[in-house]
């Protein structure tokens, strides 16, 4: 059988799709793959729940170039990028958000370890994002459904949210995202939407037509791209109109980021494989 080439179009963007394009030594195999995010340099972490080594790191070409997290870190749910270079993880049934530098160094901690709370931060977090001028926000989506503001420093500004299907009400709140425009987007999985909010909480929108949204990732150009459980990749503007679809997943990107040469990388759902949407125009 002849080797077959298989693409994907996202808007004006067409992709090379590479399975399994993370390797690991021989002997090596997987955790469960949960999410990962592309730094500055274009090294690849990944974040894996239930492994000795929470973090994988890997270069351009996929090979496993570290690891990051061992002794720190014990259910990583989704990691991602901040505009000051660190990176924030949601340690979610350790009930903390924790912040790391590029090397996988420990610098703040958001939360008491191993203490769940019902009426605070947090119970079992799912995902956290930095703003530009450092506050953080969180998704407190398993336990809770709520999502909380702090300021950079870790001083809780305030909380919104709730259980229920109505504006600003959440089932599952499983992702979240700053942009740059100061909204926050976030992704309420059950209720089949990303809700947006301004960064006091207030409700702006709510963009439909997804089925239990996964991950958001925002690029430079501003892009929105939301995985759901289709399994898809929905490519939208800022103002949440679609622009284009694809199927980059087997069966579903549990996590998403991308390079600054504007490939993609998904984190897959069992089976644990890393995709890589390579970036062709």
């Amino acid at each position: 059988m002849s080797d077959e080439r298989y693409t994907v179009i996202l808007g004006d963007r067409r992709y090379a799709v590479h399975r399994k394009w993370a390797k690991l030594p021989d002997g090596q195999s997987f955790g469960f793959i949960s999410d990962l995010m592309v730094d500055a340099d274009g090294l690849v972490h990944v974040a894996q729940r239930g492994a000795e080594q929470p973090v994988l790191v890997f270069d351009r070409t996929g090979r496993l170039a570290g690891a990051w997290g061992e002794g720190v870190l014990a259910e990583p749910h989704y990691i991602n990028g901040a505009p000051d270079n660190c990176i924030l993880v949601a340690d979610r049934d350790a009930h903390q958000v924790l912040r790391f530098d590029r090397a996988g160094r420990l610098v703040q901690a958001l939360g008491k370890r191993h203490w769940p709370s019902l009426d605070a931060p947090f119970n079992h977090p799912t995902a956290a994002a930095q703003a530009a001028d450092g506050e953080i926000y969180v998704a407190d989506g398993y336990g809770n459904s709520s999502v909380h503001r702090f300021t950079a420093d870790g001083t809780l500004i305030a909380t919104w949210g709730g259980p229920g299907t109505g504006p600003g009400a959440f089932t599952t709140p499983h992702a979240i995202w700053v942009d740059r425009f100061g909204k926050v987007l976030v992704g309420d999985r059950e209720n089949n939407r990303v809700q947006v909010f301004d960064r006091d909480g207030a409700f702006l929108a709510e963009w439909g037509d997804f089925y239990h949204p996964m991950q958001i990732w925002v690029d430079d150009r501003d892009m929105v791209f939301v995985t759901d459980q289709i399994p898809r990749i929905s490519l939208l503007d800022r103002e949440g109109r679609l622009v284009g679809r694809c199927r980059g997943a087997i069966n579903g990107a549990h996590g998403l980021s991308g390079d600054a040469d504007g490939s993609l990388y998904l984190a897959e759902l069992p089976p644990q494989e890393i995709t890589k949407l390579e970036r062709l125009t």
